[in-house]
């Protein structure tokens, strides 16, 4: 059985060369990575890989470089400078499928780094608002470290690992990341929640991506009934609903009763409202992602994001031309599993322009874009203009249609670009 030790002794067994796991989101191991920052004179090329991270990190900085090198598999906004300078590169990968990429030895690990909850009576910590990819990349790790965090909620579903399974236990008390999405939302975010909410049906199933938007969906649910939640992750956002009895889980087909998530990432609020609450379960990416288990729920409403369409339906939502902004993440999962489900809506929500001002439906991505979600999986677009709806449409009906949710200020220029395609 393992002992504490204290954080050098246990960073210890990271060598140079190393490929080395880190727990992701709130459950981010900013403690141990504080630690490992201390050796980058000693060591050389270590592979760090992950799923998104939270917090402002020592070892994201260039002096690092030669130290420690980011092959991220969702590039999160402290490691995006990293990536785009060289220091780090990106993995094009779906969530669901990541954990293959563990378990198959495509990507082996030779270090994971966790955070998790104190052991209970029987020895069994907690990988607590992130299970997701963690589960099995400690299971196919050569070595766990964990950093064990009175402040990290306890979770019900597959992140239960005994002491046993962990080499080396790490004390700490720290506060997790905090984020908060839906804060202030604004005038247009609500706007296009009011037509996200009028496509979603009493007794759906939900999964809302990240980030103001989809929580401004969930601000507008409030006069709904019988929703149910599986998704990849969810925030604030839905305690509302919860509380209200908006949300019951009543009409699911799979886990009737309960809220299936992957991650979790918001505010204390949240993490004190996950821990111990068995209504509420943390499951394997692999599984919660897969679309063969999304289609088996009815109804089920994917709500996710987009940087940028084309006037065909292509979505590119991970990339500004060369730029790697963020991954592909569990997008086309639920985009996929929504449009299978018996009654489902897959939707792509965005406001119809830039900060700047420029339009997001354009005719061409921009060059070096990369495409997320395909024009033949793409059903609805939602901007705060109204919703499209591509399903079944030919190449001009959805350039049109398109057009007709841009900001106006551009609905001339896409017109001009729709006659000359078609008309020329």
């Amino acid at each position: 059985m393992p002992t504490y030790t204290s954080r050098e002794e246990a960073l210890q067994h990271i060598k140079s060369g190393d490929r080395v796991f880190l727990h992701g989101s709130a459950a981010t191991p900013a403690f141990l990575l504080n630690g490992l920052v201390k050796r980058a004179d000693e060591l050389r090329r270590v592979e760090l890989i992950s799923i998104s991270t939270f917090g402002d990190l020592e070892i994201t900085k260039p002096e690092y470089a030669d130290s420690f090198f980011f092959n991220a598999l969702f590039v999160s906004a402290n490691i995006r400078q990293a990536v785009n300078e060289g220091r780090g590169d990106y993995i094009p990968v779906f969530l669901s499928e990541i954990p293959r990429l563990f378990e198959s030895g495509l990507l082996p690990v030779d270090i994971a780094l966790l955070h998790v909850s104190p052991p209970d009576v029987h020895g069994y910590c907690s990988l607590g608002t992130s299970v997701d990819v963690a589960r099995a990349a400690l299971t196919h790790a050569k070595y766990v470290i964990a950093q064990v965090n009175p402040q990290m909620p306890r979770t019900h579903g597959d992140g239960l690992i005994h002491i046993n399974e962990i080499n080396a236990l790490v004390s700490c008390d720290e506060k997790l990341p905090e984020v908060s999405y839906g804060a202030n939302l604004s005038e247009k975010e609500l706007r296009i929640g009011r037509y996200c909410a009028e496509l979603i049906e009493d007794g759906a199933t939900l999964q809302m991506g990240i980030g103001a938007i989809p929580d401004a969906v969930l601000s507008c649910l409030h006069n709904h009934k019988d929703l149910g939640v599986h998704t990849e992750m969810f925030s604030d956002g839905l305690l509302p609903l919860i509380e209200n009895g908006v949300v019951t889980n009543k009409y699911k087909k799979r886990h009737p009763g309960k809220i299936i998530t992957a991650f979790a990432a918001g505010t204390r609020k949240l993490y004190d409202f996950v821990d111990d609450n068995p209504m509420v379960n943390f499951l394997s990416a692999a599984y919660v992602n897969d679309s063969a288990v999304i289609r088996k729920n009815q109804k089920v409403v994917a709500v996710n994001s987009a940087i940028e369409i084309d006037l065909f339906g292509q979505v590119a939502a991970d990339t500004i031309g060369e730029h790697q902004f963020s991954g592909v993440g569990g997008q086309m999962d639920f985009i996929r599993g929504a449009a299978l489900s018996d009654g489902g809506k897959p939707i792509i929500a965005m406001s119809s322009t830039t900060n700047r001002g420029s339009s997001k439906i354009v005719p061409y991505l921009k060059s070096g874009s990369a495409v997320v979600t395909t024009r033949a999986h793409v059903h609805y677009i939602v901007t705060e203009y109204g919703v499209a709806h591509l399903f079944g449409k030919n190449l001009r009906q959805r350039a049109e249609a398109l057009r007709d949710i841009a900001h106006p200020d551009h609905r001339e220029e896409i017109d001009r670009e729709i006659f000359r395609r078609f008309n020329g």
